[in-house]
């Protein structure tokens, strides 16, 4: 109702997320799943030839079962996109905005700063996702809590050249998945997917309403894919979105790690949000109760549909998921709250 924005003002709003049901059913399968390797804050996974490797803090290791990661290369600063070309070309995005293809730095446009996922379709192209043009990747809590919308999408064609823009105005672009000529970007901020035409630049939103922040997305075997969704919406962060004087005064006077917003772990420490009765009564941590952190991984279908979900729920500890990776069977998550790598069995797992 075009009238509903004024009439807000005298009869209140409404503060509703999606509930965790049907495909988002809640279950403990993120923790119940033995840690393939320990790891401080994973990111980013890549299955390579025969080698996982996943990106942590400045490095890339190559992570093993039953094995300590090993260090394949250190940059300058954290990494922050991990993507492969169809000719087995390493590709890596950096905090400090620089993109490296094997090794070497490839010019940017000066708008690209903030590179937050990388992906490759099947004819080379190389598709981009700047996060923000004000704030770095670390800096994604305060993008968020100042309602940022500022992302773009770039592309290089398979021939190499120069990058140019094919769409901007996206709240937050944290995950790419190339389908076709197209691309499917995850949009943390407005929680949907998004389907971008790869020669207009038009999108369609694909899958809308979710119940988090979606991250990065990774192919499946099978056409599908899977998406990763690295915190919770609650209640009392939609609510403060709403306040932008009370918003505002929190970014000024408040350290980032108290904010309320959403996080990649909590309940590390009593100066946090959200610790009343409502979420720990008599010690024990209710695992249904309100939770800046989470952790949550949906299976889509060819048609970008969730079919079903691992969860980490608000009493676990496997939190912060924001990447993911299948490999002969077996399905690697990253869980940067819970500083390890973890594989899950697909075809024992009763999916």
């Amino acid at each position: 109702m075009i009238l509903d924005p004024v009439l807000d003002l005298f009869r209140g709003k409404a503060v509703t997320i999606p509930p965790l049901d049907g495909a988002f059913r809640p279950n403990t399968r993120l923790d119940d799943a033995p840690a393939f390797a320990e790891l401080t804050e994973p990111d980013n996974l890549l299955v390579t030839g025969d080698r996982l490797l996943a990106s942590s803090g400045n490095a890339i290791y190559s992570v093993a079962a039953g094995a300590t990661p090993t260090v394949v290369e250190t940059f300058s600063s954290p990494v922050t996109a991990l993507a492969l070309s169809p000719l087995s070309e390493l590709t890596v995005g950096l905090e400090s905005g620089k993109l490296l293809i094997s090794g070497k730095e490839v010019s940017l446009p000066a708008e690209i700063r903030c590179i937050t996922a990388l992906a490759y379709a099947d004819d080379g192209t190389l598709w981009l996702a700047n996060g923000s043009a004000e704030h770095a990747p670390s800096q994604w809590a305060a993008d968020l809590m100042k309602k940022g919308a500022t992302g773009s999408l770039w592309k290089r064609d398979a021939a190499g050249g120069d990058f140019h823009k094919v769409a901007s105005d996206i709240a937050f672009p944290y995950g790419l998945h190339s389908v076709g000529r197209d691309v499917l970007v995850s949009e943390s901020w407005r929680h949907q997917l998004v389907r971008f035409d790869g020669a207009t630049g038009n999108r369609s939103t694909i899958l809308a309403h979710l119940p988090g922040y979606p991250a990065r997305l990774s192919p499946s075997a099978d056409g599908g894919a899977w998406l990763t969704l690295f915190a919770p919406r609650n209640r009392l962060i939609e609510f403060v979105l709403q306040e932008t004087h009370y918003r505002q005064d929190m970014l000024s006077q408040v350290p980032p790690a108290y904010w309320i917003a959403p996080a990649l772990a909590s309940s590390r420490s009593f100066l946090e949000p959200l610790q009343c009765g409502g979420i720990r009564t008599m010690g024990i941590h209710k695992p249904w109760s309100p939770s800046r952190s989470y952790g949550l991984v949906v299976r889509l279908d060819q048609k970008m549909q969730p079919q079903f979900s691992l969860h980490s729920r608000a009493n676990g500890t496997r939190h912060g998921i924001c990447g993911v990776a299948e490999k002969d069977g077996l399905l690697f998550i990253a869980s940067r709250g819970g500083d390890c790598v973890l594989a899950i069995d697909l075809a024992s797992g009763g999916f």
